[in-house]
């Protein structure tokens, strides 16, 4: 009895050391971070009726507009140099891209901290913050209100369809790799099409759970684009070096640019649909699939 209570011991010692670590790592790296926002972002959108500012990164085409518009969402790490590149990428082709910082100052490459962002993030201040960046953007004379889309990767991907069914004035929704919503009665609030871009690799979505997601959307009568990239893992879309190389990343890209063309370059484009109260719950199997994808699985070979 003695030994099983010393190896009992032992092995809680070890667990609440790494639950220490952990918690501490977290503390550290905020520490560390502290202005990581200020330097990436170049705008600070005004809150409305007492909410906070936002902290975004704006991209803008050359000439006067009125432009076509694409809110982006980053990834669990927050906004990042990755996420601006994407914007200022998306930019040249003819949009005004706004990519807010939906963490209130919060940006890491950590994985702890990315989950602890996640976690301590509510989707009704995500929606608030994401209502003060649509609502600036419509007094905005370069944008095009009537042709204004989301675009978001990873936890972004889940936050871009949550917002499309909060927000019924979207033209258009790009889902890079979000956890799907698969109950036909709420995809039918979605207000306009939806292009979703999956990796068959990766271990945090299941391919079945695409396929439920297709057929969902299907069977709510939303129209949509869903492409799985066999053997891409999560998170395969990562920077525009990477796009310009070629190869999974550069057509996923392009499979987006022509879905963006044809939903807000093109007439018709900017209808307005349902509106919807969806607010998702936090799903905390897929981060933490989400967790391991990173840290082990086969994105971890991408950091």
């Amino acid at each position: 009895m003695k030994i099983i209570r010393r190896v009992f011991l032992g092995l809680l010692s070890v667990i609440v050391l790494l639950v220490v670590l952990l918690v501490g790592s977290v503390a550290v790296d905020y520490v560390l971070g502290a202005g990581r926002i200020d330097r990436i972002s170049n705008t600070t959108i005004p809150g409305m009726n007492g909410t906070p500012k936002v902290r975004a990164y704006v991209a803008k085409p050359e000439g006067a507009g009125p432009f076509p518009v694409v809110m982006m969402i980053h990834e669990f790490f927050g906004l990042n140099e990755s996420i601006i590149s994407k914007a200022d990428g998306l930019a040249a082709e003819g949009y005004l891209v706004v990519a807010p910082d939906t963490f209130r100052g919060s940006t890491t490459s950590w994985i702890p901290r990315a989950i602890y962002q996640v976690i301590t993030t509510q989707p009704e201040q995500v929606n608030i913050d994401l209502d003060t960046v649509y609502a600036w953007l419509e007094t905005q004379p370069a944008v095009d209100s009537s042709r204004i889309a989301i675009v978001g990767f990873c936890y972004g991907g889940r936050t871009a369809l949550g917002y499309s069914l909060h927000n019924n004035k979207l033209a258009a929704s790009v889902i890079f790799y979000g956890s799907p919503e698969t109950d036909p009665a709420v995809l039918k609030n979605l207000p306009g099409p939806v292009l979703g871009i999956f990796g068959g690799a990766d271990q945090s979505i299941p391919v079945e759970e695409v396929t439920a997601f297709e057929t969902a959307l299907t069977q709510a009568g939303v129209q949509h684009e869903i492409t799985i990239y066999p053997d891409q893992p999560h998170a395969f879309v990562q920077d525009m070096a990477g796009i310009r190389a070629g190869g999974a990343q550069g057509q996923a890209w392009a499979q987006m640019l022509q879905f963006l063309d044809t939903h807000l370059n093109q007439p018709g484009a900017g209808q307005t649909g349902p509106s919807s109260a969806y607010l998702p719950g936090f799903d905390w199997q897929y981060y933490l699939k989400l967790a391991y994808e990173h840290a082990f699985g086969t994105t971890a070979h991408m950091h």
